[in-house]
């Protein structure tokens, strides 16, 4: 904090934070400590590089107002971020009831016995975005992409070995089914062909009974209704095979 007979400063220097091709700003407060009104002028010795808000104005008595300055966007960092830019503020005792329209040039003059003020402040540069702190127990010369990598590799690994204990289970369980119903399907064709057969063997029989009865000049009505009987049985193992 710079202080005087007419106002106190704070902060005693400014600091803005510095990031290429981006304005910054920083505040000052200018607070009266007197019980008369206060004039006060600001300079900076690189008035095309810097915007001050309000750049004069009047302080009333126990009552302070903030300086808002304006770094305009920067096309090139200075060497070792290290900034000769100053700035300096003038006091005077201004008639009471004086308003910032009232303030002229000749009210800095020291003439007449005039007592002016002067506070000079530096300005320095900050990084915008200091480093984040690299966290401890980190492997040195490690990248957080080659991390992301293994880390990766790993997941990929666990899901397959998830996916194969899940999947091995229901192929073994699907071949054992299969292999049984085939073994069973298998059983029955042969079965239905056996009893196709028969059949067969059955039916030539009764077609030679046939002929033997209707060369003896007919045949039964209990015959036909076998020979039926047969045919039905005939078609439905044909059918199922």
């Amino acid at each position: 904090m710079s202080t005087a007979d007419h106002l106190n400063i704070q902060p005693s220097e400014l600091k803005f934070p510095f990031e290429l091709r981006k304005q910054s700003s920083c505040s000052m407060q200018l607070t009266n400590k007197t019980d008369q009104y206060v004039a006060f002028k600001v300079k900076t010795t690189n008035p095309k590089k810097y915007c001050v808000r309000p750049n004069n104005g009047i302080v009333s008595p126990d009552s302070a107002c903030n300086v808002t300055v304006t770094m305009q966007a920067q096309k090139e960092a200075p060497p070792d971020m290290q900034c000769k830019d100053k700035f300096l503020i003038q006091s005077v005792i201004a008639p009471n009831g004086a308003t910032a329209k009232d303030i002229s040039p000749e009210m800095f003059n020291r003439e007449d016995g005039k007592v002016i003020e002067e506070f000079k402040l530096r300005v320095i540069y900050i990084p915008a975005n200091p480093p984040s702190p690299v966290p401890e127990g980190s492997e040195e010369g490690s990248s957080p992409r080659a991390s992301a990598v293994e880390e990766g590799n790993q997941s990929a690994s666990l899901s397959d070995a998830v996916t194969r204990s899940l999947v091995e289970p229901l192929e073994k369980s699907s071949s054992s089914e299969a292999w049984s119903l085939m073994s069973k399907l298998t059983e029955e064709k042969a079965f239905a062909l056996q009893q196709n057969q028969k059949l067969r063997q059955e039916l030539e029989m009764m077609r030679r009974e046939i002929s033997k009865s209707q060369g003896g000049g007919g045949f039964s009505v209990m015959l036909v209704a076998l020979i039926g009987l047969i045919g039905i049985l005939f078609g439905y193992f044909i059918k199922k095979t």
